[in-house]
């Protein structure tokens, strides 16, 4: 364990993040930093990681957010990021695209039931819930965690939960919790840029299914959902940049 390096690393990437802006968010995001630093001495934390969660939380910062990483919710669940301004909690749930070894013949149904877990066990928890990714990964969602509950159906839940039950059933995801379950943004974080982007899951949906489609769509879960087409434009309207 190298913590002079993680710190090192770490204050590189909060000075590149930060630059141009003023004391206060500097102030926050390197003790962001330090609370990282505190969490790799424990070895609970890895630097690929900390450097998402840095960059995410500087871009929540900027927004007006109060943030903390690595926070417990319960008694199992700690998420990656949580940020408070009067308005309900944000929760964001970073996904990098990890497979397990016990899920290398079937990477793509493993990373739709993590998901479709994560949205539904970490959103009961927010008043915003949103998925953080890189921009070399894709999120695969269902359109049914940004449909108003109120158009979604038990048998759509059904067929989530058994998705779900494929790989996280202790404890299993209840439908209940799936028909409440809520995804609000997505937020794409560029660590080379240090930068974060949020875009709204629709449009980010519709820029997956265009891939999925050039893929002959085998292993979408939206296969049978209409094609709403146009593809995705991360600086049309349905993105706006969160860290300047």
């Amino acid at each position: 364990m190298d913590v002079r390096r993680f710190k090192a690393d770490l204050y590189e990437l909060a000075g590149r993040a930060c630059r141009g802006e003023d004391e206060s968010v500097r102030s926050k995001v390197f003790g962001i930093a330090n609370m990282l630093v505190g969490l790799y001495r424990k070895n609970q934390v890895k630097i690929n990681h900390s450097a998402l969660e840095l960059v995410c939380a500087k871009g929540l910062v900027k927004e007006g957010y109060e943030v903390k990483v690595e926070h417990r919710l319960d008694r199992t669940l700690v998420c990656d990021v949580i940020g408070s301004r009067g308005d309900g909690p944000l929760i964001v749930e970073i996904e990098t695209g990890f497979i397990p070894p016990e899920a290398a013949l079937e990477p793509s149904l493993y990373a739709r039931s993590r998901i479709a877990s994560k949205i539904a066990r970490y959103s009961r928890f927010s008043g915003k819930f949103a998925l953080g990714t890189t921009p070399s990964y894709v999120l695969d969602f269902s359109q049914f965690f940004v449909k108003p509950p109120r158009l979604r159906t038990r048998k759509e839940a059904v067929e989530i939960k058994a998705l779900t039950d494929e790989y996280y059933d202790d404890p299993p995801i209840l439908e209940e919790d799936l028909m409440r379950a809520h995804l609000n943004s997505v937020y794409v974080i560029d660590v080379d840029a240090a930068q974060t982007t949020e875009v709204d899951p629709r449009g980010y949906s519709e820029m997956r299914e265009v891939l999925a489609k050039l893929n002959h769509g085998h292993q979408t879960l939206n296969r049978n959902e209409p094609k709403r087409g146009g593809g995705f434009n991360i600086g049309e309207a349905s993105a706006r940049g969160i860290a300047g």
